[in-house]
């Protein structure tokens, strides 16, 4: 049996995606269990639509920068996800046929949206066969080396909308300020995952973040990234009770780099893999710089009613282990 998952996850100008799971993976139930979303077979092979030409951006363009952004996800030295480039077809992004596709579609409604993933999932073992992304024709692309003013860069937008084809929901390591009229501006970002865009005509989410280096790790690990990195975990507590939905966020003092998960159930507990060995600082803070739904269905509790919180002490994280029993403890506001 298969099924669409329609629609899933979207960039965004200035609204939030969909709901999805940090830098985490994406996951389905089959069979009464969890099961994570990834791609049982490597490279995988994709396609781009013959007809994708807008004026500014010609099919060759178009290629060739969602080639460069296929180009850094595969080039993760501690990640064995693989891509290969299939050749042209005439079937568009979001047909089920078979084949993992992207294009450009014109979606004037989506006034908002930039570019959006979905997939087609076999249901009786959670792997995925085919995913396809549309980038909206209704904007003005560009795939210039410093980027066109007033035009949204490609490869940016693809290397985003890649890391969700190969299983990544989004990352929270961003920082925004509300809009005047509506939405957030993005003053900043230390992962490619966070789900809303930069503006037109900057080419600054064309780098992967090491939150995004160890996110696409943890799915598809290479023979040293167990060994060579390590995790920490742990439980966050305001008032002694467990809460669900805080951001945790790992940062190297030594590195400046930065890794960030959830608590992601009723007791509290979080799990921050993929991070260099030595100190770290652990932050708690309130997911606050995009709506919840970005991250979270509307149904869940997401406690947001609390101080951004230091742990304590430096948390030394050690090569293939696990710093465990880490309890971060956070006040009202």
């Amino acid at each position: 049996m298969r099924r669409i998952i329609a629609t899933l996850l979207a960039i965004f100008l200035t609204v939030p995606a969909q709901p999805a799971f940090a830098y985490l993976e994406f996951g389905t139930r089959v069979n009464g269990r969890q099961v994570t979303l990834k791609w049982a077979q490597t490279p995988v092979r994709y396609f781009v639509n013959s007809r994708s030409a807008i004026p500014g951006v010609s099919v060759d363009d178009f290629q060739t920068a969602v080639g460069r952004a296929f180009a850094q996800w595969q080039a993760v030295p501690t990640s064995a996800i693989a891509y290969q480039f299939a050749g042209l077809t005439a079937g568009l992004p979001g047909e089920e046929d078979g084949l993992s596709t992207l294009g450009f579609r014109n979606r004037p409604e989506l006034d908002r949206v930039l570019a959006s993933t979905n997939f087609l999932v076999d249901i009786s073992s959670g792997a995925l066969l085919e995913s396809d992304i549309f980038f909206n024709s209704s904007f003005s692309w560009s795939t210039a080396p410093a980027g066109e003013l007033g035009r949204f860069d490609l490869e940016s937008i693809a290397l985003h909308e890649i890391g969700h084809l190969s299983g990544l929901g989004h990352s929270a390591l961003g920082e925004t300020e509300l809009r005047e009229g509506g939405g957030r501006r993005v003053l900043g970002s230390e992962a490619v995952m966070f789900p809303i865009a930069f503006g037109a005509g900057t080419i600054a989410g064309r780098t992967l973040k090491a939150d995004d280096i160890a996110g696409i790790s943890d799915l598809y690990p290479d023979g040293d990234f167990t060994a060579s990195t390590g995790s920490i975990s742990g439980t966050v507590t305001k008032d002694g009770q467990p809460i669900f939905g805080a951001h945790i966020v790992a940062f190297d003092p030594a590195t400046g780099s930065m890794v960030a998960t959830f608590s992601l159930n009723a007791q509290g507990q979080f799990s921050i893999n993929g991070l260099s060995p030595g100190p770290h600082v652990v932050r708690v803070e309130p997911l606050d710089d995009a709506e919840i739904d970005s991250f979270f269905d509307a149904s869940l509790a997401v406690d947001i009613d609390f101080k951004v919180s230091f742990l304590d002490r430096l948390v030394v994280v050690a090569a293939g282990g696990d710093r465990g029993g880490v309890t971060a403890n956070v006040s009202h506001k």
